[in-house]
């Protein structure tokens, strides 16, 4: 069987479809470039691949020639489909045919920004967690109810690889590389590109509300850029009700229809975002985030963010993997997951800022 550890060097396909995304594939081979260049040995080989070998037209025009055609028979490793716009259209029966083969095969098998709907068309990715760009998340989940789709930016196991778009793959072939060949290797390689940070399999993708919910409902809309524009002075419930003309239990029904959970969670849910983002983008203490975000109370910060995050925010300052997933995931603005403070606000604590001492 293949491995995610395989011995060097891991040889690894592109299969192109129509109309793929430049800018998702680029980030996923100039990884394997650098790791060569920066290694002194060859870690890494790659080749394209299309359906008839023919060159294939990438979505911002520009073409692309590749090294065979498929079923091919290269001795891959690990295939990976670079998706694009309007995937469903290269997904043929050629192309899912050859998926199941590599399958049975026990190729490594994975997909970029949308590529992971053909993994999914070609039926290999049952009870599988994947990833997939935002705009397809709703309509993978709802044609493909047998898999695991999640709102991460990748997922990366010993079977499958699957990333959203842009330049998240970049983060999924860094971590890759870590796994392979060390930390040390893979943190030089951020740094070539000049990279701020390498995303990890935690990190998710920031959904537009309007994308989840439409322009059909402007008093969410409207409330949640309240909420946006007030995190380090949260306001109360009762308060944002009134600002869209709405009672309470209004508001409640509102979120809970169209975003599945309490106003107040998914208020502190916005802060705990903006908390993350600060640790890892600022030197500001742990205390400065916590005011920052609206948060009177250190220790309740933390366990807020031990809650949602796996971890204590001193760890996700230093760059310390979670000891725990996080509970659950919900299908929100910023996919944070697994928050558990419903019964502050629902025990009526209407101030987000007001908790009660034993919570601390």
């Amino acid at each position: 069987m293949t491995s995610i550890t395989t011995q060097q060097p891991m040889r690894i396909g592109f299969y192109l479809t129509h109309n793929f995304t430049m800018i998702a594939m680029a980030s996923a081979v100039e990884v394997l470039r650098m790791a060569n260049q920066l290694s002194g040995e060859v870690l890494y080989q790659w080749f394209t691949l299309s359906e008839n070998g023919e060159p294939v037209t990438a979505s911002d025009a520009l073409e692309v020639r590749v090294d065979d055609r498929i079923p091919s028979q290269l001795p891959l490793d690990l295939l990976i489909v670079c998706g694009g716009v309007q995937v469903e259209r290269s997904c043929t029966s050629q192309l899912t045919s050859w998926l199941c083969q590599l399958d049975r095969q026990q190729k490594i098998l994975g997909g970029i920004c949308t590529g992971s709907y053909a993994l999914a068309k070609a039926g290999v990715m049952v009870n599988q967690y994947c990833a997939i760009h935002w705009e397809h998340l709703a309509g993978l989940q709802e044609l493909f109810p047998s898999i695991k789709i999640t709102n991460k930016l990748f997922t990366l196991s010993d079977k499958r690889m699957t990333s959203s778009g842009g330049t998240a793959p970049m983060d999924m072939m860094l971590t890759l590389v870590a796994k392979q060949h060390g930390n040390k290797l893979s943190a030089a390689i951020s740094e070539m590109f000049m990279c701020e940070r390498i995303r990890n399999g935690t990190d998710v993708q920031k959904v537009p509300l309007r994308s989840l919910v439409g322009t059909s409902q402007p008093k969410l809309l409207e409330i949640v850029s309240l909420m946006e524009a007030n995190l380090e002075e949260p306001i109360g419930m009762d308060e944002l009700a009134g600002f869209v003309d709405l009672s309470r239990r209004q508001l409640e029904r509102l979120f809970q229809k169209h975003l599945q959970c309490s106003p107040s969670r998914y208020y502190l849910q916005l802060r705990l975002s903006r908390a993350r983002q600060l640790l890892k983008q600022t030197n500001l203490s742990i205390i400065e985030v916590s005011v920052a975000c609206g948060f009177v109370s250190t220790p309740h910060f933390s366990k807020c963010y031990r809650d949602c995050f796996g971890m204590p925010p001193r760890h996700e300052r230093l760059g310390i993997s979670p000891s725990q997933p996080a509970a659950t995931e919900l299908p929100e603005l910023t996919e944070v997951t697994g928050l558990h403070d419903d019964s502050l606000f629902d025990a009526g604590f209407d101030d987000p800022n007001t908790v009660p001492n034993e919570a601390c």
